[in-house]
């Protein structure tokens, strides 16, 4: 996801004034930036204070690391920061309580819930405040998250809620993806041919919501003609039950989403 983030601040038409600072663990991931203008990497294999020197100065920091490395990891640049730094939670279920308990009192903080398709511009990501954090502060991290997508601003008690639609999302829009074509192929088309047909519906079905304007529930009735076939498939379809599947799936994942967040 950082990845992600950083392709987007380094688009043509960002402006991002005293560069860019990234930190890996391996000096092999960080070589991959030697080319790249304007990002300095560093790797903590190689220079243990290399986490300090990155976040030395910055405005604004970006944590994505895994929720469980988290604590460390603030308690690692608490020190380092500058006063008035902005620090952005990218790891999932973790705070921003958790955040501010283990940073400066003169650091803002701010909780965000980008998904995967930051990496191809657009992501939706959730942003929340901190109770340390102005709204010049939030507007400026929003403009950050808008170069790869859309941002939804929403009070933190929501953000795990988000989590469960946008965050896991484009697992559950892969899975009904393979889901059908393993039945395309199953009805005795080649794999190839199964791509095409499903990938092609999904893909062309989000552009025709996009850009139509119309609900997805009219966009639904007007493809399913009475006593068609569409309306006998659409029939099993809530017949077994989908959405209290849906339902019974995203209160898992908030659930799951809670317990990272109490440790």
């Amino acid at each position: 996801m950082g990845r992600a983030i950083l392709s987007g601040l380094l688009a043509p038409t960002v402006q991002v004034s005293g560069g860019i600072r990234v930190t890996n663990r391996s000096a092999a991931r960080a070589a991959e930036f030697d080319d790249v203008e304007g990002v300095v990497a560093g790797a903590t294999d190689d220079d243990p204070q290399a986490n300090r020197t990155a976040v030395a100065g910055a405005s604004i920091v970006l944590v994505a690391v895994k929720p469980h490395m988290v604590p460390d990891l603030l308690d690692e640049i608490a020190d380092a920061l500058a006063p008035g730094a902005i620090v952005v939670s990218v790891a999932a279920g973790v705070t921003v309580a958790t955040f501010e308990k283990h940073l400066p009192s003169h650091v803002a903080v701010l909780r965000s819930m980008p998904n995967t398709p930051a990496i191809v511009g657009r992501a939706v990501t959730g942003l929340s405040a901190g109770t340390r954090s102005t709204p010049e502060q939030l507007e400026l991290v929003s403009r950050v998250f808008e170069t790869v997508g859309e941002v939804v601003v929403v009070p933190e008690e929501k953000l795990d809620a988000l989590s469960t639609i946008s965050g896991s999302g484009p697992a559950y829009v892969f899975l009904l993806i393979e889901q059908l074509t393993a039945v395309a192929i199953a009805k005795g088309f080649t794999a190839s041919e199964a791509a095409t047909l499903v990938n092609g519906t999904f893909l062309g079905a989000a552009e025709l919501l996009v850009s139509s304007g119309v609900s997805p529930s009219e966009l639904r009735r007007r493809v399913t003609s009475p006593n068609g076939t569409t309306e006998r498939a659409i029939a099993v379809l809530q017949d077994g039950g989908l959405e209290q599947l849906f339902a019974a799936a995203t209160d898992a994942a908030l659930a799951r989403a809670r317990e990272l967040a109490a440790g």
